[in-house]
C-alpha cells in the first residue's frame, strides 16, 4: 500500500478517471430492469464471471437481481460490494464496488450458455 507521502502524488480525481481491465467503472449508473453481467466468480457455477443479471433493486451496499440464464433462470440473489484491487497497475489502490459492468451486448465467449429467447438486430 502507499505512504502518506505517495498519496499527494495522485490525486483523486486521477485515480477515479482510471478504467483498468476486469474492474467496473467508478461511476455506475444503474436502473432498476437493466442488464448487467458478473465480474467476478462469487458463487461458482451459479454466479460466475460473465453470468447476466437483471437489476431488481438498487440498495447502498447491495443490489438485488434476477438471474438470467438457463440453470438459474428466474432466481432472485444479491450482489455485494466488494474490494477490487487492480492487478496491472504501476501503483496499488483498492476500490470498494459492485463487481458488475452493464450488459448492451455480450461477446461469443461471454454468451456460451445463454440462450436467449428472442434476439434480432434492429437496425
Amino acid at each position: 500500500m502507499m505512504n502518506k507521502e505517495q498519496v499527494v502524488y495522485y490525486p483523486t480525481e486521477l485515480l477515479n478517471s482510471l478504467n483498468p481491465p476486469r474492474i467496473s467503472p467508478y461511476m455506475l449508473n444503474l436502473k432498476v430492469g437493466s442488464s448487467i453481467m458478473l465480474l467476478r466468480n462469487l458463487d461458482p457455477p451459479k454466479l460466475c464471471n460473465g453470468t447476466k443479471l437483471c437489476v431488481s433493486k438498487l440498495m447502498a451496499n447491495a443490489i438485488q437481481v434476477t438471474i438470467l440464464t438457463d440453470n438459474n433462470n428466474g432466481e432472485s440473489i444479491f450482489i455485494p460490494r466488494i474490494p477490487l484491487i487492480p492487478s496491472d497497475m504501476p501503483f496499488v489502490f483498492k476500490r470498494l464496488e459492485f463487481p458488475v459492468r452493464l450488459a448492451l451486448a455480450i461477446t461469443i465467449n461471454r454468451a456460451q450458455d445463454q440462450s436467449l429467447k428472442v434476439y434480432g438486430i434492429n437496425l
